[in-house]
């Protein structure tokens, strides 16, 4: 029996210490500075990022107010964004921001490309797919293009004059690698490109397109997998109805169809059979993208519902003055805030060099469900 008091007793003691950290906690909703409106976690300071990234920062953010914001709508309706977004945005090194200097980039690293992935997402505008323009099928060329490749295609692409996509999923069989049915047959010293794909982010407005294509049998080489360059100009080269989602409406996602498309040689992206290690290297920086923009997301629904409970009036009184919500953002905003500090983490390390896929997919794990329950809870 004492053991018993003493644990209730002990149980009763955290319960009130717990009221006590939440009641103080919601304090933290309305955080001010020294002066000034409350602290929005759309610009509170980051020791990440310098001010090169916070100009960069109103650049994009500026930009997205008026060249997107005002017509995401109709985007929207349309399923795709015209191609003078693309350009403007290239015009402002929104594109190239990561990009080598040589080829009309900016050279910066990859908190640049943060900067836009969250500013994106606090626009609320999902339509522009640049995270799969400039974030992952820009950095292929980069790394793996030959110097005819890189020349070729990367001053187009950074000046959003042409716009890139990656191909892997398939009918079928979704990402599993291991069971790709696109082919890419030797004929001469080119390629013979058959098969299809499907969910292609951009892949209605796509110029050039990166396949993934099996070159070998897995039990030859491996996953027997390789990628190639493809234009949409390429004869054979056909797009299947624009596909209908739950959301990013304005994100044009298609099928796309390759009959016998002929490419030269010169079309194959890295090495030949090595398209499962060149995917995998680029894994983290994907999931990476996914991440931020998931917990950039949360802090903007935060503040939109921060906003909306000062606003709204019930029984005499701004919703913001009870009890029982004040709580509830305090939770919200203690679990974006840590969920922001880890994934800060992961963008530092991939500054370095040193972010794993694992790492990477935890980040994308946390922030992902977090969206999700934020977005519930906010509605």
């Amino acid at each position: 029996r004492v053991h018993g008091e003493t644990a209730l007793s002990h149980l009763m003691l955290l319960s009130l210490r717990a009221v006590a950290t939440r009641a103080a906690a919601s304090q933290c909703v309305w955080a001010r500075q020294a002066s000034g409106p409350a602290v929005s976690l759309l610009d509170s300071p980051r020791a990440l990022f310098d001010d090169s990234h916070a100009a960069f920062r109103a650049t994009v953010r500026r930009f997205l107010a008026e060249n997107v914001a005002p017509r995401h709508a109709q985007f929207e309706k349309e399923g795709v964004v015209p191609r003078d977004v693309w350009t403007a945005a290239g015009e402002q090194g929104i594109l190239g921001a990561c990009a080598p200097v040589e080829f009309g980039g900016s050279g910066g690293d990859v908190r640049f490309a943060a900067v836009v992935w969250e500013e994106q997402a606090y626009s609320g505008c999902s339509g522009p797919g640049w995270t799969v323009h400039a974030d992952i099928a820009t950095p292929y060329i980069v790394k793996y293009g030959t110097p005819e490749q890189k020349k070729r295609y990367l001053p187009s692409l950074i000046r959003g004059e042409t716009v890139a996509a990656i191909a892997m999923t398939e009918p079928g069989t979704g990402s599993d690698l291991q069971s790709v049915r696109t082919t890419a047959t030797r004929d001469g010293s080119d390629w013979r490109l058959n098969g299809a794909k499907t969910f292609i982010s951009n892949g209605a407005s796509a110029d050039v397109v990166i396949v993934v294509a099996r070159t070998a049998p897995p039990a030859k080489s491996g996953y027997g997998l390789s990628l190639f360059l493809v234009d949409a100009a390429a004869p054979g080269f056909k797009r299947g109805k624009r596909l209908e989602k739950i959301g990013l409406h304005a994100q044009d996602t298609a099928e796309l169809s390759f009959e016998d498309i002929r490419l030269p040689g010169s079309s194959l992206l890295g090495v030949e059979h090595g398209a499962f290690g060149h995917l995998m290297s680029e894994l983290p920086q994907e999931r990476l993208a996914i991440a931020d923009g998931a917990v950039a997301a949360c802090e903007a629904m935060y503040e939109l519902t921060r906003s909306y409970v000062r606003e709204r009036r019930a029984f005499g009184k701004s919703l913001a003055e009870f009890q029982g919500l004040r709580w509830r953002l305090a939770d919200i905003k203690t679990q974006t805030l840590v969920t922001r500090a880890f994934v800060d983490q992961c963008i530092a390390e991939h500054v370095r060099g040193a972010l794993t896929a694992e790492t990477a997919s935890m980040a994308k794990l946390a922030a992902t469900e977090l969206q999700v329950a934020v977005a519930g809870q906010c509605v």
